[in-house]
């Protein structure tokens, strides 16, 4: 499968500039859920989008309702992503996603805890079934990738 270049995973945003820290500190500044879901539909715009000509059958992720693309590739040693989606709440908690994992190691990766960090924002309350399958396809999928290499 060709990805995207180098430069694209080394300049995304997500991960080394947009943290995990920073936004749990804007998602808990959210005073309720409501809030917190218009954040999230938000976020997906500060994520740069992929070019369509990376909308490929082979990158989409299995179990997503709303087609959703990932792209891995490891650099010196960190792994990187890239992600996007046609959904706007998918794009979003594809940030957090990649927040937490983009330039992280195998090891680091194993013990992010992606479950815990989305429980302590709700994510598990209040995102639909489908949804919450979605985005734990896309998490099994970066788990894969990263342990394929």
């Amino acid at each position: 499968m060709m990805i995207p270049s180098e430069a694209a995973f080394r300049e995304n945003p997500v991960g080394p500039t947009l943290t995990r820290e920073q936004l749990d500190a804007e998602l808990k500044a959210q005073g309720h859920w409501q809030g917190r879901y218009r954040l999230l539909m938000k976020l997906g715009s500060r994520m740069p989008a992929l070019a369509p000509q990376w909308h490929k059958a082979d990158a989409e992720v299995a179990g997503c309702e709303s087609a959703t693309w990932l792209y891995h590739q490891e650099l010196e040693g960190r792994h990187y992503f890239l992600a996007d989606s046609e959904a706007r709440i998918v794009r979003g908690l594809l940030v957090l996603v990649l927040a937490a994992c983009n330039g992280r190691s195998s090891a680091e990766l194993a013990q992010v805890g992606l479950d815990e960090w989305f429980r302590e924002l709700g994510l598990a309350d209040h995102l639909s079934p489908s949804r919450a399958s979605g985005l734990n396809a896309v998490v099994r999928q970066i788990l894969a990738q990263a342990d394929q290499i």
